[in-house]
C-alpha cells in the first residue's frame, strides 16, 4: 500500500521552476486583480474595494459604522487574500506563493492546494480578530495573500524535509521513488530542519509586535494572519492523507 505517497510525485523528475497550473493561475489572478484595481480605480474606488472585500474585525463590534454591516464578513475572510497594498506587497506574496505553493499543489492537486490557501487566509483573519479584541481593539483592514501563503508554508513543512519513500516497480522490480513521507506533528519537531524552520518562523512573527519597543516604529505586518495561516496549514495535510487512504480502499 502506498501510504502517505503524494499525488504526482511518483514518476519522473518534476521541473523545479515550472509551477503547476493551479499555482500559476492563482498567481495570475492576484496580479490581474491588483493591476486592474490600480489602473481602473481612483483613491475612493480603492478604498471602497478594501472596505467591501478586505477583512475588518471592527465589523463584529460596530457593524453599523461600516457599509454592509456584518454581511461582508461572509466573504471577506477569503477575499482579503486577493488584494494587496502595492506592487511590493504583491511581488513578495506572489514569489512566496510560487515557492511554497508549488510543492503542495504537486503533492495534493489543485483542489487541496486552493483549500489550504483560502482556509489558511480565513484562519489568519480569525486569529487577527481574536488578538485584536483581546489586546488592541483598534480599527484595521486586513488585505494580502500572506495568511494563505503561510498556510501553504505550514502544509509544505509536513513533507519537504522528510525522507524519500522508495519502493519497487511492480513490473521490473527496480527501485523507484514514490514521494516523501508525511510527518506527524511530533515528527516535525524531531526532524532538525523542520524544527529549526518552525521555530524561526514562529519566533520571527512573534518579534513583529515587539518591534516598537526597540525601534520606536510599528511594523505594518499582520503577524497574526501569518501565524493563524501557518497553524492551519500544518494541520490540513492530515485531512488530505486520510482521504487518500480511504480512496485506496
Amino acid at each position: 500500500m502506498r501510504e502517505n505517497v503524494p499525488n504526482g510525485e511518483g514518476g519522473g523528475r518534476q521541473p523545479i521552476f515550472m509551477a503547476p497550473g493551479a499555482v500559476s493561475a492563482l498567481a495570475g489572478v492576484l496580479v490581474a486583480i491588483h493591476l486592474g484595481a490600480s489602473l481602473i480605480l481612483d483613491v475612493n474606488g480603492l478604498g471602497n474595494l478594501r472596505i467591501w472585500f478586505g477583512f475588518i474585525p471592527f465589523r463584529l463590534s460596530a457593524p453599523d459604522l461600516l457599509p454592509g454591516g456584518v454581511i461582508p464578513l461572509v466573504w471577506s475572510g477569503f477575499t482579503h487574500a486577493l488584494l494587496h497594498v502595492d506592487f511590493t506587497h504583491l511581488l513578495v506574496n506572489t514569489a512566496w506563493l510560487l515557492v511554497f505553493g508549488t510543492p503542495v499543489a504537486r503533492r495534493y492537486g489543485a483542489g487541496p492546494f486552493l483549500a489550504v490557501f483560502f482556509f489558511g487566509a480565513l484562519a489568519g483573519a480569525l486569529l487577527l480578530t481574536a488578538v485584536q479584541f483581546a489586546f488592541v481593539n483598534q480599527f484595521s483592514v486586513l488585505i494580502g495573500a500572506s495568511g494563505g501563503v503561510s498556510a501553504l508554508t505550514g502544509a509544505a513543512m509536513r513533507f519537504i524535509f522528510q525522507p524519500v519513500v522508495v519502493g519497487r516497480n511492480p513490473e521490473t522490480g527496480e527501485p523507484m521513488i514514490l514521494g516523501r513521507h508525511t510527518a506527524t506533528l511530533g515528527q516535525l519537531f524531531s526532524n532538525q530542519r523542520s524544527r529549526a524552520f518552525i521555530i524561526f518562523w514562529v519566533g520571527l512573527n512573534l518579534l513583529i509586535p515587539l518591534a516598537p519597543l526597540f525601534t520606536g516604529v510599528s511594523v505594518p505586518i499582520a503577524w497574526e494572519a501569518h501565524l493563524g495561516g501557518f497553524i492551519a496549514g500544518l494541520l490540513m495535510p492530515s485531512l488530505f492523507d486520510a482521504r487518500g487512504r480511504r480512496d485506496q480502499r
